[in-house]
This record gives C-alpha cells, sequence and structure tokens, in this order.
C-alpha cells in the first residue's frame, strides 16, 4: 500500500505542479464580447474544473464583478486584455478569499494599472506573476512529500488496516488544510493592516482634491461674477 500511495502522490504533485496558465500571448489581440471572454476562460482553464460540469465564468459573475468595481466597465460592451488578466486573478483569488478581500487586491491594481502607465503595464505584472507562481509550483513537492510522510506515522499504533489507512489519509488533508487555514490568515492580515490603509488614504487624498477643486471653483465663479457687477 505504501508504494501505491507515494505513487499516487507523484502523480497529484505532477497535476498541481504543472497547471496550465493563460501566457500573455494565449490571450487575443482584439477586444471580445461577453461570450467570447466566458468560451476563452472555458478553454483554457478547464484543467481547473473539478468537475465537468463546473462553471468557471459565467455572464452574472463578470457583471457582479464589473458593479462591484473589481472590473472596468467594457468599452462598448467588450472586453479588452487588461479586463482579461484582471478576470485571471479574480478568478484563482475568488477560490479562496471573499470577495471583499477579492476587491481589496485587485481594485488598486486597476486604478493604478489598468490605463496607460509609464512605468509598468498590466500585461508586464500578469506574465511576472506567472513566472513566480511556476516557482512556487516546482518547490511544492518536499513540502508535501515531507507532510505526508509524517502523516503515515500519526497513527501507526492502530491495527485495523482500514482504520488506519483512512486516519493517514485524514492526517494528510488536516495537515494541508492547516497549511492552507495559516496562509490564508496571513492574507487577511496583509488585505487588513496593509492594503486597506493604504486605499483609506488614496480616497481620502482623492476627496481632499475634490475639496480644493471645488473650493476654487467657487471662487472662480464668485470672482467672475464680481467683475461682472464692477
Amino acid at each position: 500500500m505504501e508504494k501505491e500511495w507515494r505513487k499516487y502522490l507523484r502523480e497529484l504533485l505532477d497535476s498541481v505542479q504543472n497547471p496550465d496558465y493563460i501566457r500573455p500571448h494565449d490571450i487575443p489581440n482584439i477586444d471580445l464580447y461577453m461570450d467570447q471572454v466566458t468560451t476563452f476562460m472555458d478553454e483554457h482553464l478547464e484543467t481547473t474544473k473539478r468537475f465537468e460540469d463546473d462553471k468557471l465564468l459565467t455572464k452574472t459573475m463578470i457583471n457582479n464583478y464589473t458593479k462591484n468595481n473589481l472590473l472596468p466597465n467594457p468599452n462598448k460592451k467588450k472586453y479588452s486584455k487588461e479586463h482579461m488578466y484582471l478576470l485571471v486573478f479574480i478568478y484563482y483569488l475568488k477560490n479562496f478569499l471573499s470577495i471583499s478581500d477579492v476587491k481589496r487586491i485587485v481594485e488598486p491594481m486597476q486604478a493604478m494599472f489598468y490605463k496607460d502607465n509609464p512605468d509598468i503595464t498590466l500585461e508586464d505584472i500578469y506574465s511576472r506573476i506567472v513566472d513566480t507562481e511556476k516557482q512556487v509550483a516546482a518547490g511544492l513537492g518536499k513540502d508535501v512529500m515531507n507532510k505526508f510522510l509524517i502523516s503515515k506515522g500519526v497513527f501507526d499504533e492502530v491495527k485495523n488496516q482500514d482504520e488506519k489507512e483512512y486516519l493517514s489519509i485524514f492526517s494528510f488533508i488536516a495537515m494541508l488544510s492547516f497549511d492552507v487555514y495559516l496562509k490564508k490568515a496571513m492574507i487577511e492580515k496583509i488585505i487588513d493592516e496593509l492594503l486597506v490603509p493604504a486605499q483609506e488614504e488614496r480616497k481620502s487624498g482623492r476627496k481632499e482634491t475634490t475639496k480644493k477643486a471645488a473650493k476654487a471653483e467657487k471662487e472662480q465663479e464668485r470672482g467672475a461674477k464680481e467683475a461682472n457687477e464692477n
């Protein structure tokens, strides 16, 4: 059974260490209508489905992302390459984070980089993130194998083989789950302690700028009115 387990684990690692990334050159250079967007995502993210009839991105989902400011409005019902990059980020993040947290992560990105940026584009950001994720996936094997070996000995005293096998699997799942839980907690702390204050500061700055502009406009109107009266 040990040999079969190790074989299964190697196959499992192969399946997650070599995911089908959507690379920048995969995304069409032309803007896409909604149906084309959902079809593209279904075709390129098919291997991430757990069940065959799972829906990856629906029209309703995309419309909700736009309404909630996770995604900029389409231009004449068409979605650009920049929309597609943001959609892929949203797709992966929403698998383990709340939509409100995904918004806190993605909203600054679209505010800073969705329009033309002289320093770095959304395509540059997307390409570099894909490269870093490849490195993360490549280093996954050692950590997972270590957890697997630990799980095999947690209930070593159990005599019944079926019970022992189940408890080994449960221990392995528990360790993987706790790892996810800790990392999710870290992400939430980063959002709350770094992203949220920065966003509030930017919004506060924009409000102050708007107030100053409104005040200047009123002063100009008052000056023009006084000049006309004189």
